[in-house]
């Protein structure tokens, strides 16, 4: 008989980062569609917004099927939607099949999201295994905003840069479990969604949360050029030190790791994000513009990783970090329009002082879920020892 085996954590944290990586490029991608391409400014937000629906989309469907369906299956069948829809979307100039590949594609980003989330929830330190995932995407996506501007026009170069990450990622698939014999599905009890008031909090304070964020990195670009009166090259420089400083703050949570709980750097983080919007929205020079984008960006993925790492403390089966993750790119989705949208109406500033209240007002509901979480025992999954998790184990 064998005993249960935790999952190895590279090929989750390569998943991770292949489901990740087509949010991080939305501004890329979003901005170089209507390049070649009969799309306005608009319409190729509503592509990108669409490209977020359909991976929110297969969070929520699969969220409790992985284990029943099994990792490796569901990993390899979305890494493969990932090459055909981003490839093929690549590489089309007709706007009909443009959407279709990044609804394909979409769809499998969030099936390889799913099945990491799931997985590292199990890991024995969620958070760690979390940011590390957080520190491969940022960097990934940090090297492709340094290349893309080098390859020429088009909007064919970060989609293919996500569907060559997806096919990088597929031989780490065969150390994911197979599908689970049909009579030992059977014998595995069936267990409802363990913390559903605090997980259902957190689902629904998410959108809100990533709303805000990506409202700020929407127009991050019309304000520094039309506010604050940049040149577009002075822009793309303090874009990309934001960026590295992203990974300084991925790295310096990670360092961290438990030792301030997950209340502190949840709630006053994500104060800290108010401030840095309403600052970056405010902007009127260069110091002010970077000191809030590059602050901003140093936090974020802080308090990221702190919210991926309190869901999957919620349930160890990774249903609950599967759909508050899923939830969260609801809220992505929708940022870049909400941001269009107020600051036209009321203007860049005044978009920064909405934004930054909303943040503070839910700052206090995801503070409490993590209060609670520290007070209460991780939930016991129980597994029969003769039926192995994982096939195939290897060395972290």
């Amino acid at each position: 008989m064998s005993a249960p085996r935790t999952t190895p954590p590279w090929p989750l944290i390569a998943l991770f980062t292949a489901g990740y990586l087509a949010p991080y490029l939305l501004p890329t991608t979003v901005g170089r569609l209507d390049s070649g391409l009969p799309l306005s400014a608009t319409q190729a937000g509503a592509v990108g917004s669409a490209l977020l629906l359909s991976s929110a989309s297969a969070g929520f469907l699969l969220a409790s099927r992985v284990d029943r369906i099994g990792p490796r299956l569901l990993a390899r069948t979305g890494l493969v939607l990932a090459v055909l829809g981003y490839g093929g979307a690549a590489l089309t100039h007709t706007v009909g099949a443009l959407i279709a590949g990044v609804l394909i594609g979409g769809f499998g980003s969030g099936t390889a999201t799913a099945v990491a989330a799931t997985g590292i929830a199990a890991q024995p330190d969620p958070h760690r295994t979390t940011t590390l995932g957080l520190l491969g995407v940022s960097a990934l996506a940090g090297a492709v905003y340094l290349t893309v501007p080098h390859l020429g026009p088009g909007h064919g170069q970060p989609l293919a840069a996500i569907a060559l990450t997806a096919a990088a990622v597929w031989p780490l698939t065969s150390r994911l479990a197979p599908a689970t014999a049909p009579h030992r599905t059977r014998r595995q009890p069936t267990t409802p969604l363990p913390h559903p008031r605090a997980g259902l909090l957190l689902a629904l304070t998410l959108p809100c949360w990533s709303l805000a964020q990506n409202s700020l990195w929407g127009v991050s670009g019309r304000i520094g050029l039309d506010q604050a009166h940049l040149t577009e090259t002075t822009v793309g420089a303090v874009f990309a030190i934001a960026l590295g400083a992203g990974l300084l703050g991925v790295i310096g949570a990670g360092a961290l790791g438990p030792r301030l709980g997950r209340a502190l750097p949840i709630g006053a983080g994500t104060a800290l994000i108010a401030v840095c919007i309403a600052l970056s929205a405010s902007a009127t020079d260069l110091t002010t513009f970077a000191t809030g984008e590059i602050a901003w960006n140093t936090l974020y993925p802080i308090v990221l990783s702190y919210v991926i790492g309190l869901a999957a403390s919620l349930d160890p089966r990774g249903r609950w970090a599967v759909l508050v993750g899923s939830a969260s790119s609801l809220g992505t989705a929708a940022g870049p329009l909400a941001g269009s949208l107020l600051s036209a109406r009321a203007g860049f500033e005044t978009m920064g002082w909405v934004l930054a209240a909303g943040l503070l007002l839910i700052a206090a509901p995801m503070t409490a879920v993590a209060l609670g979480a520290g007070r209460r025992p991780l939930p016991v999954v129980e597994v029969p020892v003769e039926t192995p998790v994982y096939d195939k184990a290897t060395a972290a």
